[in-house]
Parts: C-alpha cells; sequence; structure tokens
C-alpha cells in the first residue's frame, strides 16, 4: 500500500506557490502601506500627473493619506494646504514640512504646488 503523505504535502505546496504567485501578481500597494523611501518616490512621480483645477477628493485618491495638512477661510473661500514627503533632508526617523512639497486649494479644488505654494497659504488673510 503506497503512502498518500507525498500527494497531500505535494498539494500543499502546489497550493502555496499558486497563492504567492497570486499575491505577487495582483497585490498593489497603497501609498500607506509603503516605506519613506518607496512612497517619497511615489510622491514624486505622482506630482507630474497634478492639474490646476482637480478637486481635492481625487488628490487623496491618488496620493493617500497627506503627511500633513492645515486649514483656514479667507475672503469666504476655504484655504486648504496639504503636505506630501518628496525629499530627504537627515535621517531622523521623522518627516517634517521641509521634506515635504505642498498642494494648496481653495474651496477644494487644486490652485498651486511647490516650493513657494505654503508662503501663499500663509499670506492670505484669516477670515472672511
Amino acid at each position: 500500500m503506497k503512502s498518500k503523505v507525498p500527494v497531500i504535502i505535494g498539494s500543499i505546496f502546489a497550493a502555496y506557490l499558486a497563492f504567492v504567485a497570486v499575491v505577487v501578481l495582483v497585490y498593489e500597494p497603497t501609498p500607506d502601506d509603503m516605506d519613506w523611501e518607496d512612497r517619497q518616490a511615489y510622491n514624486n512621480a505622482k506630482l507630474t500627473e497634478l492639474s490646476i483645477g482637480q478637486p481635492i477628493e481625487q488628490i487623496r485618491t491618488l496620493m493617500g493619506k497627506a503627511d500633513f495638512s492645515e486649514a483656514k477661510s479667507s475672503n469666504q473661500d476655504t484655504l486648504q494646504v496639504l503636505f506630501y514627503r518628496t525629499h530627504h533632508s537627515k535621517s531622523d526617523g521623522e518627516t517634517t514640512r521641509d521634506e515635504c512639497t505642498p498642494l494648496l486649494f481653495k474651496n477644494n479644488k487644486l490652485i498651486a504646488w511647490g516650493q513657494d505654494t505654503y508662503q501663499q497659504y500663509l499670506d492670505s488673510p484669516v477670515g472672511g
């Protein structure tokens, strides 16, 4: 009488290999699941896809959760700035605003991003 143990072990191993292949081929990590280096490269790539006027929810879907955010009312408009990590300054284990690119939204529409964007946000009067 032959033992069925090798057949069972072989079947389990084949099922495991099939599972691993499916995970490797299908799994797409979200930006929130990435380590900081991959997230930084991902954010830089996605910044090239942005367009003025895009809705904030579309940006959040594209880029994931922001590292920092601020908001205020200015002249009856709502301003919001989202910061996404795009470059490395120092190895301290923390992401800081100087390592991020700000994206500025007015009434939930993208109006600016890049180096001078945060200053535009700060220069806008509060209230309205």
